[in-house]
Order: structure tokens, then sequence, then C-alpha cells
């Protein structure tokens, strides 16, 4: 039998390739940061996001050398059998504290968080109202939960007052956003979904992804952007970001929401816990954002020196509140060139292009650091210049 499944997944893998969509893994050779090595050659790292440049941080090596030390290796078992120490609540308190909510319940991932979230939560006689851009982890989550499904354009009020007029029989009503849409780098207008929730008596989930740590004056994300900390109903988030960049999700929210979640989220449920190292890290990380706000004054920075100096020379950028700028070439095959000749010059960037966005809207992503220098934004805004002028992207 296999013999023809074979056939069959060359073929697929063949035209993937043809069609220029074949992922290729780039090897790196060092540890995680701003400066990294690549085949033996130093490289500037502009697509991580390790948004604060926590990634290599000291402070949290050894915070994740304690907890082996302390607590050990692995934890061998789901949460609620034998998986849960007393770091695990602690982590789970500092989590609630940085964002202003009743409580937290840990996952391996914010994947498994997202995916968790609805199902235990909504039946068919409620209704999801989902924008267009949200994560995959989002409509994967949906689509494992049996309630009505709505979509909305992306950050379009008039579409999702619209979507919620449609839903107006639905038992409850669920707003679902991301903070910070990935590929443009906009922030999401929660102000704006906030008052129709309230219209129309829904409530509201964020993903704090790629905003929490970046967006707000201390990067506690979208909701201290807009001034709702503690108004909305649900948060999911990482640690795998702008938080050092390990392993580990979230839910931070409602207190009822959160213990429904410890008793029917089948994810935390039939998941392995995280391991202590990773949860000694993340403990001290939130202490570390509560002691200083100098990674996030010092990120805000220089994501407007980059961005301002871009379009300054002639780049088409598209407007950014987060720590991505999305450097517009709308040609896919230019997208990929334009990357394969950045890192030529020692800038690591990536093209993206159809279907991961619409089509003719292919573009580099750039994402900032508090870990880079004002040499190294300068280095990378040089390359672009060499490039950009090469291949005839501006004069």
């Amino acid at each position: 039998m296999y013999n023809k499944f074979q056939q069959y997944l060359q073929k697929e893998l063949a035209q993937i390739e043809a069609d220029g969509l074949y992922k290729n893994e780039r090897i790196i050779e060092s540890p995680q940061g701003a400066e990294i090595m690549v085949k033996g050659k130093k490289c500037l790292n502009f697509c991580a996001n390790n948004y604060l440049g926590l990634a290599d941080n000291k402070e949290l090596i050894e915070a994740a050398k304690k907890g082996l030390d302390t607590r050990g290796f692995g934890m061998a078992s789901v949460r609620f059998i034998c998986g849960c120490q007393d770091l695990h609540k602690q982590l789970e308190q500092k989590i609630a504290e940085f964002f202003g909510t009743e409580d937290t319940i840990l996952y391996a991932a914010c994947f498994d968080a997202n995916g968790g979230v609805f199902e235990p939560l909504l039946g068919p006689e409620d209704a999801i109202i989902s924008d267009a851009l949200n994560h995959a982890s989002i409509i994967d989550g949906v689509r494992l939960c049996k309630a009505q499904r709505f979509r909305y354009a992306n950050a379009d009020m008039a579409d999702l007052e619209a979507q919620l007029q449609a839903a107006k029989d639905c038992r409850f009503k669920l707003i679902v956003t991301d903070g910070v849409f990935s590929m443009d780098g906009n922030v999401c207008p929660l102000d704006k979904i906030y008052e129709l929730a309230q219209k129309y008596d829904a409530m509201v989930m964020v993903d704090e992804s790629h905003s929490a740590g970046v967006v707000g004056r201390t990067g506690r994300g979208v909701t201290e952007r807009f001034n709702l900390r503690g108004e909305i109903e649900i948060l999911t988030g990482t640690l795998g970001k702008a938080f050092g960049g390990g392993m580990g999700g979230f839910t931070t929210g409602k207190k009822e929401i959160i213990d429904m979640l410890r008793q029917r989220s089948r994810p935390y449920l039939f998941s392995n816990s995280m391991t202590p190292s990773l949860v000694a890290a993340g403990i001290r990380m939130f202490e570390m954002m509560s002691e200083t706000n100098e990674l996030q004054d010092k990120l805000h920075a220089n994501t407007e020196y980059f961005i301002s100096e871009m379009v300054a020379k002639g780049f088409d950028c598209k407007p950014s509140e987060s720590a991505i700028c999305a450097v517009m070439l709308y040609d896919a095959p230019l997208s990929q060139k334009f990357a394969a000749r950045m890192q030529d010059e020692g800038i690591f960037v990536t093209g993206f292009y159809y279907p991961v966005v619409p089509k003719g809207q292919a573009r580099i992503r750039v994402q900032i650091s508090a870990a880079h220098e004002k040499e190294h934004l300068d280095k990378c805004i040089n390359a672009f210049v060499k490039i950009g002028q090469e291949l005839g992207v501006i004069k």
C-alpha cells in the first residue's frame, strides 16, 4: 500500500517545490540572538520573534538551570494527575498579575491554548465571530468547536457589526481577534471591538502572542494600549516570542472561564506538563518585566527608527505599532530573490507571498528586537538599499 501513497507524496512534494512554496530549514550554529552563526558566518537576525532579546538572556538561563537543579528535568504527567508543581502555580499567578486578569492556565504552546479554548466553553447554540486574518491555531480551534461560525474582514468594524447582527439570536457570542496580525504588524482596534461587544452583549478573546511584551508602554499588550486591562474575558499568549522564546502557552482571563478549561480543555488534560526549567525561567522573566521598562523602551525606539529610515529611503512599509515591519514588494518571485540576496549580505529576513498573504501582496517581513543595536539596524537598512537599487525596487 505504501508504494502508491509514497508516489502520491512525491508528486505533491514536487509540486510544492515547483510552486516555490517548499520550506527549507536554515541551520543556526549559535544561541538565538541579534547576531547568529550560519554556516560558520556571522549574520544579523531580523526574522525571529525574539522581540525583547531574551532568548539568550543570562538571567533566564540561570533561572532555568536552578529549576533543573531544584525541581528536576521533566514532569512525566499531565497537570491534574501529578504534573503540577509549586512553580507552575507561581507562573500562572505571575501571568495573571502581568495582564491584570483573574486566573491563568498553562499549556505546552499557544497553539494548544487556542486549540483548547473554544470547545469546552461554547456549543451549537453559540456564535464565534472571528477576524479573517486570525492565526491558524485559532482557525483550527474554532473548527473543533460546534459553535456557529461567523467571519469578518480584517479589522473591519462595519463587517464585524454586520456579523454580530447576523448572530443576534445565538445564546452566547464571542469575538476573536489577534492582538497583532503577524503578516502586516497592525494592531487590532480593540477599543472599537470592545464597544461593539458591549453594544451586542458579546464577549471578547484576544491572542496576545505577537503583542505581549511589545504593544503598550510597558509591553502589557493591546489591553494596556487601549486602557482595557481586566475588561477582556479571554487572553491567550505564548512564552515562545517576546517572553524568552522558549516553549509554553497560556490562557488568562475570567476565573470561571479558566476553571472550566481546567475541567474540559483537552490539550490541558491530555498533554504533558511544562518542564520545570521552562517554568522557572518564565517566573524570572515576569519578575524582570516588573523591575524595568528598559527593553520595551529600546524596542519601541528601534522600531520607530527602522521604519522611519526605511520609508525615507523610498521603501513602501505598512504602518506598524508592533515590532513587525512589512516591506511591500508585491511580486512573489521578487520577494524570494530579495530575501536570498539579503542573506548574501549577512542579513536574515524572510519573504512572504501567496498563500501566506493574498496574491499580489508579497513582502519582506522584518522583525525588530531590543537586542538590536543601532549599528545592526543601519547595516540592515543599508543592505535593503543596496539590494533594492540592484533589483529596481527603489531608485
